[in-house]
């Protein structure tokens, strides 16, 4: 599918410089375009390949000055990062927009399936799913009794969300994504041996909610996991009972919240960074990678790091001081052969 520079440039609001009937079937890299490819520019750093590129068309910065003749048309808009994302995000779309029913789907008599939807070929709805408007599910997607799911919401090859959880506009789940799994709920015994407890809750997912490939949030021992609105987890993350992510907060991959803590508002968690059970995680902290949460961040808008946890300042002095422990030790060594010597 083509589109010309001046439908582009129409679409972000942006200004078109050279030929506007240039046209436009891919998006590349500016340093790897062809004849035909649409790239971007934003950062200075890669300045040099507009002047090299093969692209067709390059978004710019409306206040980009050339240091040269350029052999492209470009569109210029107040912020080339944010309008090329907007295309990405149209061309998603495009790809995504499927329609209609695969063969071997299984559907409850009572599943309630919205406008416009996608069910891919192998997919398992239960009694009493609702489905809303332009829902996307993708094959080999399992979707147990009871479950919700909002208005244009995608749920790629292989998702599994369990009973009676709830699903959110626009919440995307990528490949493996298990949604109301058991929470780990164990109680020892006088034998030495643990006997399951029930988790009979479930999991909510708010609005625009997306969670990245197989990772895991378990439903709740009684009440709701929830996850709210603009939370963004990446792949490989473990989420447990009873769990609470506030509004916008991000999460990078192989991270673990353990049961019952209570993350606040656009918070920022490192990659592989532990979370202990049964604390609060004030709005705004940022965690450092590989960090250990051990107790409760009262104080929002902070930074840490280390583990166990510290004021991000601080780490950083400790992390001087660990590289000078063998200079030390070796001074200590001498000071006591001295202080030995002189008192022989």
């Amino acid at each position: 599918m083509q589109f010309s520079a001046e439908q582009i440039a129409n679409i972000l609001k942006g200004s078109v410089e050279g030929n506007p009937d240039a046209q436009v079937h891919e998006l590349a890299k500016i340093e790897d375009a062809n004849p035909g490819s649409l790239t971007f520019l934003s950062n200075p750093k890669y300045e040099s390949h507009l002047y090299t590129t093969h692209a067709s068309v390059v978004i710019v910065n409306e206040d980009l000055t050339l240091t040269k003749a350029v052999n492209v048309t470009l569109i210029r808009v107040k912020n080339a990062y944010l309008a090329f994302t907007e295309l990405l995000k149209y061309y998603v779309q495009f790809k995504n927009n499927k329609v209609g029913r695969e063969e071997f789907t299984s559907i409850h008599d009572t599943a309630v399936i919205g406008e416009d939807c996608y069910l891919g070929a192998f997919s398992y709805l239960g009694k009493n799913v609702n489905i809303g408007n332009n829902v996307k599910i993708y094959p080999h997607v399992y979707i147990g009794d009871d479950v919700k799911i909002g208005d244009n919401s995608i749920l790629f090859p292989g998702v599994k969300v369990y009973n009676s959880c709830i699903l959110g506009q626009s919440v995307i789940l990528h490949s493996g994504v298990i949604i109301g799994s058991d929470g780990f709920g164990f109680a020892p015994s006088e034998n030495g041996t643990f006997e399951k407890i029930p988790q009979i809750g479930n999991v909510i997912l708010e609005d625009n909610v997306e969670i990245g490939s197989n990772t895991t949030i378990d439903r709740a021992t009684l009440g709701s996991t929830i996850i709210r609105q603009g939370v963004k987890l990446d792949n490989l993350i473990q989420i447990a009972h009873n769990v609470e992510i506030g509004k916008n907060t991000v999460v990078a991959a192989q991270a673990g919240i353990s049961g019952s803590t209570k993350v606040g508002e656009h918070v920022i968690i490192g990659g592989q960074v532990g979370v202990v059970g049964h604390i609060n995680i004030a709005n705004g902290s940022q965690i450092q990678a590989q960090s250990g949460i051990n107790k409760t961040i009262a104080e929002g808008n902070k930074k840490w790091a280390g583990s166990p946890s510290t004021p991000y300042t601080s780490q950083l002095r400790s992390q001087v001081i660990y590289a000078k422990l063998p200079e030390m030790e070796k001074r200590i060594q001498e000071l006591e052969e001295l202080i030995k010597n002189l008192t022989k």
